[in-house]
Parts: structure tokens; sequence; C-alpha cells
């Protein structure tokens, strides 16, 4: 059997794994909904989650990784008591890196076409009105430039993935981000620099906990401000799909886990904070609102940089910025989906490459169709793409940590001394080992994520 390839560096690991948690729910969701709850309170309450929801999770994901050295399809098995069928969520993990990548890399595909659009100046000279119908158009009409930029993501993240994990993921990685940390700095710089940014980032870095707790006609909302800092806190990781334990599979035994995860978090925090410093900032100077959910990016932002002096330029980075941080998941999911069939079947990378880059392309497809020749076709008033976000994001990813969770302290699955012995296996900060943290992560975090699970069903039946 060939040799697994390893990571050349400590940085690569660190890189590449924040690559795959920094996505669209860093830089475009997590701006949004902190200005829908009010700003910094939100903040302090999501990342008090991070804390206690997050890391423990990715600790056992990347523990399950390095344990097998193996994706998720063999992973379970190669670790689990001989009788047990844990390795049936393989099949449904696997199955989640797919969904997400057929959604994901349609938005990708945006995201590249609007950096051209800016850079190119097709604003300029354009009213509020005009932007945003633009995006309706280019969302509900023009099926072959989504389809087109929809199959360039695929291409650039296969093209990067054939050359390897060391040669390819990881230098492009590294690359991107570096260059995505740059550009968030200069952005926030100018950004806070605008007549006006005080009063945003007095929004954005200011509890103000009646903010959270009450909308803006007074209705009592901090329940609902807590479910969502929990969800934001929990998905923007994208655990319980093998996302992260591949990575787990190509780092030795030198680092203790924990602290690894501890720096993958700050990193993924730092990039989430830092685009509210662009955005924010930005909106209030203009007077906009910063809580209008995702076209924020797509028809506020346009229209704020179209008013700004050097728009265009600032734009172009912005949007620059965002692809990178599309690119950088989505190289990392591609990674896990080649890899598995090399450890599965033991084909060739360049057969890998290929199968799976054509195979996503036509799984791609009827989410841009889902927006447009599509669009009356809906499952609990949800198009394709929407079904989709919500398959990935409401179901597998809390059912699969779920099943990370439990595979990793119960004495049916591998148990907690086989987990804890890996975690901690190498220097650095340990996974913490007293008895009220095996109870809290045996029988009261399954349920916190049991809650969201349900909560999400419970959102969408209520609406």
């Amino acid at each position: 059997m060939k040799e697994r390839e390893t990571f050349a560096s400590r940085l690569g690991f660190v890189l590449i794994s924040a690559g795959c948690a920094i996505g669209l729910g860093n830089v475009w969701r997590f701006p949004h909904i902190v200005g829908q709850y009010g700003g910094a309170a939100f903040v302090v309450i999501y990342i008090m989650f991070l804390l206690i929801m997050g890391l423990p999770i990715m600790s056992m994901e990347f523990s399950v990784g390095r344990a097998s050295r193996k994706s998720i399809t063999m992973s379970f098995q190669e670790l689990e008591p001989k009788g047990t069928k844990w390795h049936w969520y393989g099949w449904f993990g696997m199955a989640g890196n797919y969904l997400l990548m057929m959604f994901y890399t349609t938005i990708a595909g945006w995201l590249l076409l609007y950096f051209f659009k800016v850079a190119s100046g097709q604003f300029e000279g354009m009213t509020t009105a005009q932007v945003s119908e633009a995006f309706t158009a280019m969302q509900t009409q023009d099926v072959g430039i989504q389809l087109l930029f929809m199959a360039l993501v695929v291409v650039l993240g296969m093209v990067v993935c054939s050359r390897g994990l060391k040669n390819g993921v990881e230098k492009a990685n590294k690359a991107m981000m570096l260059c995505l940390l740059a550009l968030l700095v200069v952005l926030a710089v100018r950004a806070l620099s605008l007549p006006g940014a005080v009063e945003g980032l007095k929004f954005y870095l200011v509890p103000n906990f009646h903010n959270l707790m009450y909308d803006a006609d007074g209705k009592f909302r901090l329940f609902e401000a807590i479910y969502a800092a929990m969800g934001q806190s929990f998905f923007t990781l994208s655990l319980g799909i093998g996302a992260m334990a591949i990575f787990g599979s190509y780092i030795g035994k030198e680092r203790r886990l924990f602290g690894e995860c501890i720096n993958i978090g700050v990193l993924d925090t730092f990039v989430a904070v830092c685009s509210g410093l662009i955005i924010f900032p930005a909106c209030f100077a203009f007077g906009v609102n910063p809580g209008q959910g995702p076209g924020l990016v797509f028809v506020t932002l346009p229209n704020v940089f179209r008013e700004m002096p050097g728009g265009r330029l600032w734009g172009s980075l912005f949007f620059l910025f965002m692809t990178f941080a599309a690119l950088s998941t989505v190289i990392a999911v591609f990674q896990n989906i080649i890899q598995y069939a090399l450890d599965l079947w033991g084909w060739e990378l360049k057969k890998s490459v290929l199968v799976n880059g054509i195979l996503l392309i036509l799984l791609s497809v009827p989410c841009v169709l889902g927006l447009t020749d599509w669009s009356g076709f809906t499952v609990a008033g949800k198009n394709i793409m929407d079904l989709e976000d919500f398959i990935v994001s409401n179901n597998l990813l809390p059912l699969g940590s779920v099943v990370y969770l439990l595979f990793c302290v119960s004495r049916y699955g591998w148990g907690w001394d086989n987990f804890i012995q890996e975690a901690n296996a190498g220097k650095g900060l340990k996974f913490p080992v007293c008895k009220a943290v095996r109870f809290y992560l045996t029988f009261i975090l399954p349920l916190i994520i049991l809650g969201i699970f349900i909560q999400g069903y419970w959102s969408m039946i209520v609406g």
C-alpha cells in the first residue's frame, strides 16, 4: 500500500484546517447574524459556545483521523470494537461532503464572478435598486454564467488537489490564507478610516445586552439569540462530516491536539470578528442596515463600495478576500472527497481527481437550476440550494458531531481512554481529563447538540 502523505509543516496543518473552517460562515453569515442580534453582546455569547462546544468535538475528529490514518469512510471501521456498526455513519458523512459542495461551489462561483464585476466597474453609475436587480437577475436568469463559474471553481479546486497534499493543497492553502489575512487587515483599516465608522465600531464592539434581548420592535428574543449563537459557533467549524478528521490523518504525534484546536479556533474567530470590522463601520458610514441577511454581501456592500472613494479597488479586494475564504473551504473538502476513494478503493490520485471533478460538476447543476429553470420545485418551501444547505447544516453536521462525540466517550465505541491517549500524545496543551469534563461531554453536550438539531426543524415548521 502506498505510504500516506503528511503535512510538510505544523503551520501547514493549522492553516489548512483553519481554511476548512474559515468560509462563508465567517465572512458572510457571521457579520449579518451579529447585526441581526444586536452586535457585541452576541459575539461574547458566540465565543463562549465556541469554547465549550466546538473545540472538544474538533479534538475528537482530529483524534479519530490521526489514530486511524484514514478518511471518514474507513476511520470508524479501523477503530471501532468488533461487531459494532459505527462505520455505517461514514457513508452519511461522505454524502455530507458531496452535498456541501453541491451548493457551496455555486456560491463560491458568485463571489468569483462578483470580483470580476466589481473590478471591471460594472456597478459604477448604477442606482441602489439597479444593483439589487443585477443580483436578482444573476441568481434567477443567468443560468450559463452561473454554471460557468461553478465549474471554474470545481476545476480550480481539483487542479490544486491533483498536485497532492504537500505540493498542491498545503502550498495553495498557505498562500490563500496568508493573502486572506493580509487583505483582511488592509480592508479593516480602510473601513475604520471612513467618516462615521466609529458608530459602527461601537455597535460591534461595545456590548449592549438590551439589543441582544429585544429586537427593534421591543419583542423579547434572548433564547432565539442564544440558539443562533450556539448554532453559529458549532457550524462555523464544519464539524461532523469528517472534514476535519481527514487532516488529523496527515499529522504526526509530535503535538497534542487540543492546543492545535485552540490555534485553529482563534484563527477562525479572528477572521470572523475582523470581517465585522470591515462590514459594520462601512455600513454605518453610509447609513445602511448591517443585519439584512445574505444580501448584505451581494447587494448592500456593492452599493457601499460604489459610494466609497476608490470603491472599485476596495470592492475588488473585498470580493477577492471572500473568494479566497470560499476556495480554502472548497479545496479542503475536495481533499477529503478525493482521499476517500484512495482509501476505499485504492485509486490513483489522478483518477480520483478526474472522476470526482466530473461528478461534482454534474451534482452541482441542480443547485443552479433550482434558482432558475427549476425554481418552481420546492420541498417544505425550500428551493434546491436551501434544501441542500438544510440537510447538511441542520442534519448531518449536528448528528455527525454526536456520532463522533459518543464514539469517543462511550465504551461501546472507541472509548474515552483511547481518545485521551491519542489527543494528549506529544507536546502542548492537554485535553482536560477531569470527571466533570467527562460527564459534560458524555451526558450534557450530546443533549445540547440534539437541541440544536430539533430547533432547526422547529424553526422550519413555525417559520
